[in-house]
C-alpha cells in the first residue's frame, strides 16, 4: 500500500524528470554544432608497441603511440576525415588514451594541400556531466521533495554568486580579494540557510552562530599567523596563482571553514528545534546543555571528515613527490602545510560554534527558569 500510494503521489514527477533527463542526454549527444572549438569523432585507432620507460628514481611506465582516424563533427570541415597522432602512458598522469567512438576536441586545426592536420586536446565530456547533474537533481527532488529542490536552488544561486565574485576580483586586480570573498561568504550563508531553513528561528540561530564562529576562527588564525610571522606556511606552494597568494589563501580558508561550521550549526539547531517541539516547556539552560552535548558528539566525526577530505586532496601529489626522491619534510611543506592550516582553522571554528549555536538556540527556543 505504501508503494502504491507513493507512486500515485510521485508518478507525474518521476515521468517528468525522466523525460527531462532523456531530452538533456539527446541534446548533449547531438550538440556539436553549438561548439566553436573543433570537434571530431574517433573512427579508427591503431596502437603501436608499448615502450618501457624508467627515470632516474627507478619509476617505471609504458608509453604507446596511437594513430587516430577522425571524422569532423562541426565547422566548415564537417564530414571530412583526418589522421592525428597521440601518445599515452599506462599511468595516464598527463595524457589520455582514445578509443573508437570517442568525441574529442581539436586544437591547431589547419588545412595544407587539401589535407587536415590537428592535435587532440581532450575528451568531450558534456554527456557524462549532464547525466551526473540530472541524476543528482533526480534523487534530490524525488527523495526530499521541496527541501531537495530548495537545496539544489541554493547550490545554483551560490555558483552564480561565486562566478560574479571572481569577476569582481579580476576587475579589481585582487586589490580587495579577502573583502570580496568575505562578503561572498556572508551571502553564501544567508542565502543557503534562508532557502533550506526558511525565515525561521532555526535560520536566525544557525546564521548568527555560523558567522560568529567563522569570524572568530579566522581572527584567531590571522593573529597567530602574524605573531609567528607566517613561519611554516609556504604560500609559494599554491598552484597557478597569478596574484598575491596570502589574501587568496585566507579567502580559501574562510570559505572552507564556513562550510564546516554551517554544517555543524544547522545540525545542532535542527536537533534542538525538535527537542523544543517535543518539550515546549524546556528551559534555556537545558537547551544549552543539550546543544553542547550534541556538539561534543558530532565534533569528532566532523573534524575527521575534514581531515580525510584534506588527505584525499593531497594524496596523489604527495605520493608523486615521494616517488621522485623528495623526503617527507619537503613533501609536507609543498603539499600539506596549507591544507593542515586550513583544517586547523576549520577545527577552531567547529569547536567555537558549539557554545555559540547552543546559546542562540537556547535564547530563541527556551523558557526562563527551570522546568518543574
Amino acid at each position: 500500500m505504501w508503494k502504491t500510494g507513493w507512486w500515485k503521489a510521485k508518478y507525474k514527477l518521476v515521468i517528468a524528470l525522466i523525460l527531462v533527463g532523456i531530452g538533456a542526454m539527446v541534446f548533449t549527444t547531438h550538440d556539436q554544432r553549438f561548439y566553436k572549438t573543433p570537434l571530431a569523432r574517433v573512427v579508427a585507432v591503431k596502437n603501436g608497441q608499448a615502450q618501457k620507460q624508467t627515470d632516474e628514481f627507478q619509476n617505471v611506465d609504458y608509453q604507446t603511440n596511437q594513430t587516430l582516424t577522425l571524422e569532423m563533427l562541426n565547422g566548415k570541415y564537417v564530414g571530412k576525415r583526418l589522421t592525428v597522432h597521440n601518445t599515452y602512458t599506462s599511468s595516464g598522469a598527463l595524457d589520455q588514451r582514445y578509443y573508437p567512438g570517442n568525441q574529442v576536441f581539436l586544437s591547431q586545426l589547419t588545412e595544407r594541400h587539401g589535407r587536415l592536420t590537428a592535435n587532440v586536446s581532450g575528451y568531450k565530456r558534456d554527456v557524462v556531466l549532464v547525466f551526473l547533474a540530472w541524476l543528482v537533481i533526480f534523487l534530490l527532488v524525488l527523495m526530499m521533495g521541496k527541501a531537495g529542490s530548495l537545496a539544489m536552488l541554493s547550490v545554483c544561486l551560490n555558483a552564480i554568486l561565486f562566478y560574479f565574485a571572481i569577476q569582481i576580483d579580476l576587475k579589481m586586480q585582487a586589490s580587495h580579494a579577502f573583502l570580496t570573498f568575505s562578503v561572498l561568504a556572508l551571502l553564501f550563508a544567508f542565502l543557503s540557510l534562508l532557502l533550506v531553513l526558511g525565515p525561521s528561528k532555526k535560520m536566525v540561530a544557525t546564521f548568527l552562530a555560523t558567522v560568529l564562529g567563522t569570524s572568530v576562527a579566522m581572527l584567531v588564525s590571522v593573529i597567530v599567523m602574524n605573531l609567528t610571522h607566517h613561519q611554516g606556511i609556504y604560500y609559494e606552494s599554491m598552484q597557478y596563482v597569478t596574484q598575491v597568494p596570502r589574501p587568496l589563501f585566507l579567502a580559501e580558508t574562510l570559505l572552507g571553514s564556513l562550510g564546516a561550521v554551517m554544517d555543524e550549526a544547522s545540525d545542532i539547531v535542527a536537533t534542538l528545534h525538535e527537542l523544543h517541539e517535543i518539550e515546549p516547556t524546556i528551559s534555556r539552560r537545558q537547551l544549552f546543555m543539550s546543544g553542547r552535548n550534541i556538539g561534543k558528539t558530532i565534533m569528532g566525526p566532523l573534524v575527521n571528515v575534514l581531515f580525510m577530505i584534506f588527505m584525499a586532496d593531497t594524496f596523489t601529489s604527495a605520493l608523486l613527490y615521494i616517488k621522485n626522491g623528495n623526503n617527507w619534510g619537503y613533501t609536507f611543506s609543498m603539499n600539506m602545510s596549507l591544507g593542515t592550516v586550513q583544517s586547523l582553522v576549520s577545527g577552531i571554528g567547529i569547536v567555537l560554534t558549539i557554545p555559540l549555536v547552543s546559546a542562540f538556540a537556547a535564547l530563541l527556543y527556551g523558557r526562563k527558569g527551570k522546568v518543574a
